[in-house]
C-alpha cells in the first residue's frame, strides 16, 4: 500500500502496524514520534495501531544536542 510519510509518497506492507512501518522505512523504533492522519500514536499503541493505506504520517526523530 502507499502512504505519504513527511509529505513523501512511500510504499509498507498492506496492514503494517506502526512499528511494521517504521522497520519498512528503516527509522528505529527508539526516539521517534509518529502521527497518523493528524493523530499522534503513543509509543506504547505502535504494536497495534494499523496504518489505513493512504494514510498522511508524520515521523520525527529526537535530536540531542544545542
Amino acid at each position: 500500500m502507499f502512504i505519504q510519510v513527511n509529505g513523501t509518497e512511500r510504499e509498507v506492507p498492506d496492514g503494517a502496524t506502526v512499528t511494521e512501518m517504521l522497520a519498512a522505512l528503516g527509522v528505529p523504533a527508539r526516539g521517534v514520534a509518529v502521527a497518523v492522519d493528524g493523530v499522534v500514536v503513543t509509543k506504547t499503541d505502535h504494536d497495534r495501531t494499523v496504518v489505513p493505506d493512504g494514510a498522511e504520517v508524520e515521523v520525527l526523530t529526537a535530536v540531542q544536542g544545542g
